[in-house]
Order: C-alpha cells, then structure tokens, then sequence
C-alpha cells in the first residue's frame, strides 16, 4: 500500500512529498503565513502517517512547514463546533508520529504552538532552528492541552518546568528548549533544512528493522520499571541477533566496509 493509496485525495492545509531514490517523506503543513491547523486536518495527518508507516520506498518521515512558522495551533472555532466523540480522538490523531514504526523528524522554525507543539513532541527528534518558539496556550482560552502536550512534556521535562509551561502559557525559546532536552538540536534558521537533509541521511544509513526495534523499546519502557525495560531490552537484542542486518553488520565491520542493510 502506498501513501497515495491511502490519504484522502484532498489534502487539508498540507501536502505530502516521497522521494524514493532518498527513502524519505514530508509531511509538509502548507497554510501560511501560520500553519493554522484544522480539525479535519488532524484525521488526514492520522491517516497519512499509518500509510507512509506501510510504503515500503519510505525509511524516514519529516514533518515541517512552509514558510516562517511551523504553526500558531488549531483553529479555534473548531473546538466549538466539533462534536464531543470528535474531540476525544484529538490525542489519538495527533499521537501518529509516536505510533509510526519509522523515524519520525519534525524541523521546527518560528511559532511552534499548541498542537503544532504537540505534534512535534510526539515526534522522535526535534530541530529547531534560532527563531522557534514552542508554547501551550491553551491556559489563555480557558483550557488545558488536549492533545497530549502536557503529558508528554512532563515526561521530558520534570513535572515543575511542566507546570511553569502549561499553567503560564508560557514561550520556551529554541536555546531553553535545547538545555531542557525537548529540542533535540539548535540551528540556524538557514541551516534547518541542511541538518534536517543530514539527519535523514544517518537514520537511512541504520539498519531499518534495529530502528524500529530501538523505537519500540524506547516507547514501551518509557513507563516500565528499570528491571522490566531491561528484560525487554534483552528480548530486542536476542530477535535482533538472529537478522539478517545483524550479521550483515558484524560482516562490514571486520571487512572494515559500510555495512548494506536490508531490514530483514
């Protein structure tokens, strides 16, 4: 199944990009000058993930935006006009980078706001570039984050800077980001898509089924106990020994080559 077959033959306020000869796709949020994010839109993005999740051509996601500003949000009035069983499926769409068995980038510039925030925090790695600003709002509409961004963050960041972000609407530069290790790395706002191109290029070149594996444990032990995630560690390595990339691996490091992985 390719991600073609699978997304909506519409696009809501985004479009998506597969170059096959780079084993890459974007996941481009394309409504400037803001990247205002829709209700419908979230489905979409849901749906888009799990396909591009099946394209055999695709070994890495991106998601990124045009313009100045990954995004200020979600559209207000659709939170009013959503129907209550809509809005309880926020988090769930929004929670697609995380599911995806395959790298997921988001490359941050400007506001990076709300579910724009959100979304990115389910991402595997955040770049920022100097001008973004990561905020969640929703303290100013009278609400909490809906989306998973309070929870997530906690989990990143220690439950005191969560409360100083979410209780204070509060905006974290690119750099605080960074020191508090939401941001994965900082850049220049020139240099976003170059460090985003050669991050793509080191996740290609891993064996793809060790990278999913190394997602999955790193997600599932997130909440386990030290012992528990060490016994599922060991479980990882023990199948992973067993591959087809595994020996492939050990090959090119005697052989003192780069190695040609499969994913099997």
């Amino acid at each position: 199944m390719s991600a073609t077959d699978a997304r909506p033959q519409e696009l809501d306020g985004f479009r998506v990009e597969v170059d096959a000869a780079a084993a890459r796709a974007d996941v481009v949020l394309d409504r400037p000058p803001l990247n205002v994010i829709t209700m419908p839109q979230r489905d979409q993005i849901r749906r888009v993930f799990e396909a591009l999740d099946e394209d055999e051509r695709v070994r890495v996601i991106v998601l990124r935006a045009v313009g100045e500003h990954f995004s200020s949000g979600g559209y207000i009035k659709g939170f009013m006009e959503a129907s209550p069983e809509h809005v309880s499926k926020l988090a769930w769409n929004i929670a697609a980078p995380a599911r995806c068995s395959k790298p997921v980038i988001a490359a941050n510039r400007g506001f990076c706001f709300g579910v724009g925030f959100e979304i990115s925090l389910a991402c595997d790695f955040r770049l920022a570039s100097e001008t973004c600003q990561y905020s969640l709002p929703e303290q100013k509409l009278g609400q909490i984050p809906g989306s998973g961004g309070s929870a997530r963050l906690q989990k990143i960041v220690g439950i005191t800077r969560t409360k100083d972000i979410v209780m204070r609407s509060k905006r974290i530069t690119a750099r605080q980001a960074y020191e508090w290790g939401i941001a994965t790395e900082v850049v220049p706002d020139d240099k976003l898509e170059a460090a985003t191109d050669a991050l793509v290029k080191e996740l290609v070149g891993f064996s793809p089924l060790a990278q999913r594996t190394a997602k999955k444990l790193l997600n599932d032990t997130e909440d386990a106990s030290l012992s528990t995630a060490i016994e599922l560690e060991g479980h990882g390595y023990s199948r992973l020994r067993t591959s087809d990339d595994f020996r492939e691996g050990v090959a090119a490091f005697h052989e003192k080559r780069p190695p040609k992985f499969k994913g099997t």
